[in-house]
């Protein structure tokens, strides 16, 4: 009796680990199928553990940046001297450059890296001077070891890529300039 207890033991410990295994298995497969097609959330059920699978809402890539042409101004009268103090006046912080305004720009959707190539010695998606269409993978973005292939939205000239291989994005951050007028 004590003999056959212990072979239930093992057999049931055995199981559990084999059924382990066998749900991160099926989690991965699940996570390929929603990633693969075109439904947007899958739920799946099996020996009482379920698992919802929902690919994230789309974030949109580019947005066109315009700048208007500063107004002309008109000299202001010559203010009157003042006097040294020991404190000068602080400087006025660096401007930032704005984008030329026909340039449109593309976004980092999530905080992740950025990979100008699919593979360390592969070419570059895209090189400054290439025409681009819609659709066309730019980069990926690598977050949580995911490879997120970011896309051009629209089609024009890759005019800067303003972030260097292997560096990391902030969400919203400016990774290229397009010139939608080619």
């Amino acid at each position: 009796m004590a003999g056959n207890a212990q072979e239930n033991r093992e057999r049931s410990s055995s199981s559990r680990r084999k059924g382990e295994s066998m749900k991160f298995t099926d989690v991965r497969k699940l996570v390929r199928l929603v990633e693969s097609s075109g439904i947007h959330e899958l739920e799946f059920e099996k020996d009482g553990t379920r698992i919802r699978v929902r690919k994230a809402d789309p974030v949109p890539v580019a947005a066109t940046y315009t700048v208007a042409a500063p107004a002309p101004q008109m000299a202001a009268p010559a203010a009157p001297p003042t006097p040294a103090t020991d404190n000068p006046a602080p400087s006025p912080p660096p401007a930032v450059e704005a984008p030329p305004k026909q340039y449109s720009e593309i976004k980092s959707p999530m905080v992740g890296t950025f990979y100008r190539s699919p593979a360390p010695d592969a070419e570059p998606y895209v090189q400054v001077g290439d025409m681009v269409r819609p659709g066309q993978t730019l980069c990926i973005v690598e977050a949580m070891k995911l490879m997120n292939e970011i896309e051009s939205d629209m089609a024009g000239v890759i005019k800067e890529i303003l972030v260097e291989n292997a560096d990391p994005v902030e969400f919203g951050q400016v990774m290229f300039r397009i010139d939608p007028q080619g």
